[in-house]
């Protein structure tokens, strides 16, 4: 590989023996780096391969932005957290977690405290994830000589769920988590009655949820069943069916979007399920 260009010290431009272009990333890679010379393999420790989501300006333009011990922490964070949670995350995910590790030790050296609105819900809706972002905290804590503060596993764990149903957009996560929140406000309306988040059946239906949301984004909501499908299920959970109508409303309202027959039918389903579990 020949330098194309020295981003910064620890960035750098480079031309494979094929001809592609990539950006490499190392503790000083290109201080001194001319065009044309070759790279000491030896101070490579990340390599980032432009794409049709994320180009070359702008790979370069965020990784000039971020030290590269926090791109080599993020995955590393990345290599744990898939192994303990069964998800595959590709080099998209290494970018946005060592800028949010970057920016959270920032603060965290300067004691600004930033809250979190969406911790109970985290906590109950992807435990799994949150699980593996409290290792990531302290890990974080450790190589960087500092105590973050319990809280920043909340973003990371979100950064995990986003990943796993891939999506750039971590907003979209904050509002998808905010709507579970709120759809199991409306089923504890509607029964008059807590439920247990930390269920079998609540982490089913959450599920269910999530990938309603990637099929929604995707346009590819469900239409299969005949209307005498949709009138027997309806006949036979009445007060289920008409849980998720209030469903409906709700996701309807917030999202903009019309919700299919078939969606309601499968709402109805999963909290039949949600609501037998005492």
């Amino acid at each position: 590989m020949v330098v194309v260009k020295a981003i910064n010290n620890n960035v750098v431009l480079v031309r494979e023996t094929s001809g592609r272009e990539v950006i490499l990333s190392g503790r000083g890679i290109g201080y001194g780096a001319q065009p044309g010379a070759e790279v000491d393999p030896a101070r490579v420790q990340q390599v980032f391969v432009p794409d049709a989501a994320h180009g070359i300006d702008e790979l370069t333009t965020y990784l000039a932005e971020i030290a590269p011990e926090y791109l080599v922490l993020a995955a590393e964070i990345l290599k744990d957290a898939e192994a303990q949670l069964g998800t595959a995350f590709g080099q998209s995910m290494v970018l946005p977690l060592a800028d949010h590790i970057s920016f959270a030790v920032k603060r965290a050296r300067k004691q600004i405290a930033v809250e979190y609105p969406l911790r109970a819900e985290v906590a109950h809706l992807y435990p799994a994830e949150l699980r593996v972002a409290r290792s990531a905290v302290q890990l974080i804590s450790e190589r960087c000589a500092l105590e973050l503060p319990r809280d920043e596993a909340v973003p990371i764990a979100l950064h995990f769920v986003n990943a796993a149903f891939a999506s750039d957009n971590l907003a979209r996560t904050f509002e998808m988590t905010e709507l579970f929140r709120q759809i199991f406000e409306v089923l504890e309306v509607a029964y008059q009655r807590t439920f247990d988040t930390d269920s079998l059946d609540a982490a089913r239906f959450v599920t269910h949820l999530r990938y309603f949301f990637v099929r929604l984004d995707s346009d590819r909501q469900l239409e299969e069943n005949p209307v005498s499908f949709t009138d027997a299920i309806r006949t036979s959970f009445p007060d289920a069916y008409q849980c998720a109508e209030r469903v409906k409303v709700l996701l309807e309202l917030r999202l903009g979007k019309p919700i299919t027959a078939d969606e309601v039918v499968y709402l109805t389903l999963h909290i039949t399920r949600l609501a037998s579990d005492k």
